[in-house]
Parts: structure tokens; C-alpha cells; sequence
């Protein structure tokens, strides 16, 4: 039984970023445990904080240790990834030398309402991930576009394409990832 952590970049409430989670996480194999990383209660990383860590980045770093492979999904702000997913990678791969992300396979989608969906911080966050060691998946690329007929207003994901089109991406990373484990 492999293990899938998502990592949600938006934290705010009824996101759609969280729904095209969830909408991936339908496609994984029905026996994969799949858990939801909290990024939102992460103080902001500090170096002076490597020596003695607060209990979060501890909690988190376990955490992101115990996944086999990691699906990221990510707004974008500002043609970039949001800053709590930032943090996120920041408080996993550090102190120095103790990267927690290390070879965990990697799926990458971006969302966003502009005309572009997300396609630059999808690009931000691929190239913080070579970085960080992590194989990531390259097709099907996932650029979703927000629109009324995609989404409901709780976040969900209610398009049958779209949905079937993300949990079809999600049976694909299981395979992916399957290979490197």
C-alpha cells in the first residue's frame, strides 16, 4: 500500500486548489493511503529555528519523511507559488543536509483563474522540486482554468471532463510513481 501525501498550496477555505485534489486523489489506487499535509498552521521558516525546532516543523517534517510519493496542487499568486507552499518546502528540506523530500516521486498541477491557469507557478514550483530532489511526473501537464463550470462554491470540482481528466492524471501517477518506489 503506497502512501500519498497531498500538499494543497491554497489555505484558504473552499479552495479550488483542494478540489483538484481531491479530484486527483480519486484516480489513485483503491488501497493507497492517502493523507492531507497541513501547511496552513507552519510558522514562517527561520534558520535561527534549525537548532531547535518548533513543534510544527517537527510534526511536518515527520510527516512529509513518512509519504512514499507527493502530489502538489498550487494557485497561482502572483506569477508565482503561494507563500505558505513556499514555507512548506522551506520547513521539509531544512536544517541543511535533512531534506525531507528527497527522492519522493512528485505530481504538479496549477490553478488559477487567470487566462494562463497557473502555467508559471506550475513552472516555479517544478524547478524548486529538481532542487529538492524529487522525480516529477511530466505528462499529462496540469494547467487547470477556473471557471463557474468547473467548480461548485465549495471548491469541488463538478465538470465530469475535468474531474475525469484529473483522476485519470492521478492513475498515472500512481504508476509513475510506482516505478520508483
Amino acid at each position: 500500500m503506497a502512501k500519498y501525501g497531498v500538499v494543497v498550496g491554497s489555505i484558504r477555505k473552499n479552495s479550488f486548489s483542494k478540489g483538484v485534489a481531491d479530484a486527483i486523489v480519486a484516480g489513485l489506487p483503491a488501497d493507497a493511503k492517502v493523507t492531507y499535509l497541513d501547511i496552513a498552521s507552519l510558522p514562517l521558516y527561520n534558520q535561527d529555528y534549525d537548532a531547535d525546532s518548533p513543534t510544527e516543523y517537527t510534526v511536518f517534517r515527520q510527516e512529509v519523511a513518512a509519504q512514499d510519493a507527493i502530489i502538489f496542487v498550487t494557485p497561482e499568486h502572483n506569477r508565482s507559488i503561494s507563500a505558505a507552499l513556499k514555507n512548506a518546502l522551506d520547513v521539509a528540506s531544512r536544517p541543511w543536509g535533512q531534506n525531507m523530500w528527497a527522492g519522493k516521486p512528485a505530481l504538479v498541477a496549477s490553478q488559477s483563474i487567470s487566462g494562463i491557469s497557473g502555467v508559471l507557478a506550475n513552472h516555479v514550483l517544478r524547478q524548486s522540486l529538481v532542487f529538492l530532489d524529487m522525480p516529477t511526473m511530466q505528462q499529462p501537464e496540469l494547467y487547470i482554468g477556473s471557471s463557474n463550470k468547473l467548480a461548485d462554491d465549495h471548491g469541488s470540482i463538478i465538470n465530469e471532463g475535468t474531474k475525469k481528466f484529473l483522476a485519470d492524471s492521478g492513475y498515472k501517477f500512481s504508476e509513475f510513481a510506482q516505478k520508483l518506489f
